[in-house]
């Protein structure tokens, strides 16, 4: 049955959304490397859209190394179309898996200042109403390709203690423990959201790409606000996994995430 596609959201003309459910369907392997894109002519049927916005959608794909025209086979899903390392981050093992990733890749600074965090950001860290925060806003890079843009806001009293050279260069969790700060926990959620301009121009992805959004707070062992970090990934270069396993409870069995010591 073919699906009529509909003009809305940032970016949203007809190619742009159809260039999105071809990527999609190719990063998320249901196209697998390797697969014929059906014609233009079957494209613009099944999706009810000029010959036009088929080809703008599929240049577009082209232009991010997913697709590939073959004399006489046709147009190909590319055997690596991702083009870049993928980055793994296990729930589990947070705290760990972010000084490794620290190693792994490198960062851009896009900005570094001092002034008022948002209301949601003051809540979250505890702090007064005068407190001020150290906000910066980093691409972080695995083999050059941009996969996070990272968001963080640091209490200005911890934040003195590094500078803008050094956020650049070394991890926000080594110069929050070389401040004296000891982390103890954090809270995180998950959800998905659209790139807007800036994001979308940072991360080298259409405007209206889908992201992964994760927000976390981190926390030091006197229940005080250490770092709030909203992150977008892109979720071709980026993954969260969370290691499972069964456990009894009175409504049966359930499943349950391992602990860290147990992965």
């Amino acid at each position: 049955m073919a699906t009529s596609l509909q003009v809305s959201g940032p970016g949203g003309t007809k190619s742009h959304q159809l260039f999105l459910l071809l990527k999609d369907a190719i990063s998320s392997g249901r196209m697998a490397p390797g697969t014929k894109i059906p014609g233009e002519l079957k494209l613009a049927d099944e999706h009810q859209v000029s010959r036009v916005t088929v080809r703008r959608a599929l240049e577009a794909l082209t232009a991010e190394g997913l697709i590939m025209r073959k004399p006489g086979v046709g147009t190909l899903v590319c055997e690596q179309p991702i083009g870049a390392t993928v980055m793994t981050a296990s729930v589990s093992n947070l705290l760990p898996n972010i000084s490794k990733m620290g190693e792994n890749s490198r960062v851009r600074l896009l900005e570094f200042g001092y002034g008022n965090p948002p209301e949601g950001v003051r809540e979250r860290l505890r702090l007064n109403g005068n407190d001020r925060t150290q906000r910066s806003i980093r691409v972080r890079l695995a083999e050059e390709k941009p996969f996070s843009y990272l968001t963080t806001h640091v209490p200005e009293r911890i934040a003195i203690s590094y500078n803008e050279d050094e956020l650049a260069t070394t991890p926000l969790f080594n110069l929050l423990e070389r401040s004296g700060v000891h982390l103890d926990h954090a809270t995180q959620s998950i959800s998905a959201t659209l790139a807007n301009k800036d994001v979308a121009e940072a991360l080298g992805v259409a405007v209206g790409s889908p992201l992964i959004s994760l927000t976390r707070v981190v926390y030091d062992k006197e229940g005080k606000g250490v770092e709030h970090l909203h992150a977008l990934y892109r979720p071709d270069r980026y993954r969260i996994e969370i290691d499972l396993c069964r456990a009894d409870g009175e409504d049966g069995r359930y499943w349950q995430p391992l602990a860290p010591d147990q992965t």
